[in-house]
């Protein structure tokens, strides 16, 4: 069987790294670099993911169905989800600005749902499948977690530059916040989540 550091009684500090043995002497399970707290675990992290997970799941239907943002003029209102987003930049003949929106804003938000309830009931279940393969999942949520705002930025980028009194007037829609929550939540439940549990029923079978 393979010797682990979690079996050495060794802890890995979440914020900086280091490297701690777990002696509960001088600074007990506290960073001795950055002063995180320690944890071999962290606490309620499949409780915690799942909540965020869910709420997740409530708040994507709005925001794929609201509108994400309100246009007004002297011609009157108008307002845009995000699927007549893609499906005007289609028939307008923008194609590729159509694929990077709908793979932006409908895609991957559901494949990162989809990924993360994947490795939630895995880790449930004490699966000893693909431990690599779902690791390498677990930091693509993670990268692509960062970038996910980015259809937010834009939206408050227009709202705040295309301003022209009674000319024209760009407003944020309510699809906006949710669909925002929804990449807030979906991040937050990556950070909940704990990828160490998936390599705890993989030690004894001695892979």
């Amino acid at each position: 069987m393979n010797v682990t550091a979690a079996r050495l009684g060794y802890l890995t500090c979440h914020a900086c790294g280091l490297l701690h043995r777990a002696s509960g002497h001088a600074h007990g399970l506290f960073c001795t670099r950055c002063g995180a707290a320690l944890h071999t675990r962290k606490r309620d992290s499949v409780a915690r993911a799942w909540a965020l997970l869910i709420a997740a799941y409530v708040l994507i239907v709005p925001a794929n169905v609201l509108p994400v943002m309100v246009s007004g003029s002297l011609f009157g209102s108008e307002s845009d989800t995000i699927m007549s987003g893609v499906a005007f930049l289609w028939s307008d003949g923008s194609w590729l600005l159509a694929a990077i929106l709908f793979i932006a804003s409908i895609a991957v938000p559901f494949a990162k749902l989809l990924a993360m309830t994947f490795l939630l009931v895995s880790v449930q279940r004490r699966s000893t499948l693909a431990p690599e393969q779902r690791t390498r999942l677990y930091r693509v949520l993670e990268f692509v977690g960062r970038w996910s705002m980015i259809d937010i930025y834009v939206a408050a980028i227009l709202t705040a530059l295309v301003q022209f009194g009674g000319l024209m007037s760009i407003q944020a829609g309510p699809g906006a916040i949710a669909f925002g929550s929804v990449v807030v939540l979906t991040m937050f439940a990556a950070e909940s989540f704990d990828p160490r549990l998936i390599w705890d029923p993989v030690e004894p079978h001695g892979r």
